[in-house]
């Protein structure tokens, strides 16, 4: 069983210009496309489209127009299981130009409150109980959180889901992943997936420091932020460094991973395509180099489309990313 957990979701608008962004000026677009989205609805998009069964959850109300986006995908093996809620999700805005840049407006979300959440809470406990004791399930929690959530939400939601003995994934940053690495090792999770940005905050490093020197080949320094983290409980750090590809860490070693070389044309979801691509080698019996090379294949897969597309297994690049055990 793949269950996804999306507390913020959203409907994805992405535009796309003929050249650069003019601020302060009138900017004419060449195509307009709105699909349902979230970080958690992304992965289980990923995950259906490669042919996994995946139920996404997510707080909609029963006139949310997500629901009916999310069944035009066709995809019939992902199950949506929304939690009533009064707030309709945000509208996201993704601005791309032709060389690949992405510009991000996201909105806060509507909000939940005390009685919703703890709403939702039930609803993931119910939909993975059937689950319980399967090791080789697995919970992708995804995404921000809404206004009104605490921000140990995740922290509070991993110690829910440890005693059903599934697997746990959390992809989130700022105050949110903050919270959860503070709270170890009560709170770990088997998967995190930082950016570089994202893993620096956690080791007091600079925000471009760890992905700078991965692309000049020093890859020590990620190592060393992300072991801190695996020995504090966390099964695997996953982080994802632009394009000097990504590192891999658990407690038998230290993996990295080459970028296929691809025309990037948006990063929407290239994260979450990455998530995605670990957990599908991971329920396949891949063991830490297959998972991350599966995770760099559907990452660059993702960059390589305009615009909000996610990759199927059609879409993945025809070079394999090279793995190289680190220690």
């Amino acid at each position: 069983m793949i269950v996804t957990f999306t507390p913020n979701p959203s409907l994805d608008r992405t535009v796309t210009l003929p050249g650069p962004l003019l601020r302060g000026a009138v900017n004419r677009l060449t195509s307009v496309r709105l699909e349902a989205g979230g970080k958690g609805v992304n992965v289980a998009r990923v995950l259906a489209a490669s042919g996994e069964a995946v139920t996404t959850l997510l707080p909609a109300s029963s006139h949310d127009p997500i629901l009916p986006a999310i069944a035009d995908l066709g995809l019939d093996i992902l199950t949506c299981r929304p939690v009533p809620v009064r707030g309709a999700a945000r509208v996201n805005t993704a601005v791309t130009e032709p060389d690949g840049t992405t510009t991000k407006l996201n909105e806060a979300g509507a909000g939940l409150s005390e009685a919703e959440i703890a709403n939702v809470e039930a609803a993931l406990l119910e939909v993975l109980a059937p689950a319980t004791g399967d090791s080789e399930s697995w919970a992708v929690l995804s995404g921000s959180l809404p206004p009104g959530a605490p921000t140990d939400w995740y922290v509070r939601l991993v110690s829910l889901l440890r005693p059903l003995g599934v697997r746990i994934a959390v992809d989130t940053s700022d105050a949110p992943l903050a919270a959860l690495a503070s709270a170890l090792p009560g709170s770990a999770p088997d998967l995190i997936k930082p950016n570089g940005e994202e893993l620096a905050q956690l080791a007091g490093r600079g925000a471009t420091d760890l992905e700078d020197g991965a692309i000049a080949g020093e890859l020590t320094p990620v190592v060393e932020a992300a072991q801190v983290l695996v020995n504090l409980g966390i099964g695997a750090v996953m982080a994802t460094l632009g394009p000097a590809g990504a590192v891999l860490v658990t407690a038998d070693g230290a993996w990295h991973a080459s970028a296929p070389k691809i025309q990037v044309q948006s990063t929407v979801g290239a994260g979450d395509s990455s998530v995605a691509g670990y957990v599908l080698a991971a329920v396949r019996g891949g063991d830490e180099a297959e998972r991350l090379r599966t995770a760099m294949a559907y990452g660059s897969a993702a960059a390589s489309l305009p615009g909000t597309a996610l990759p199927g297994p059609g879409d993945l690049p025809a070079e394999t990313a090279v793995v190289t055990r680190l220690a």
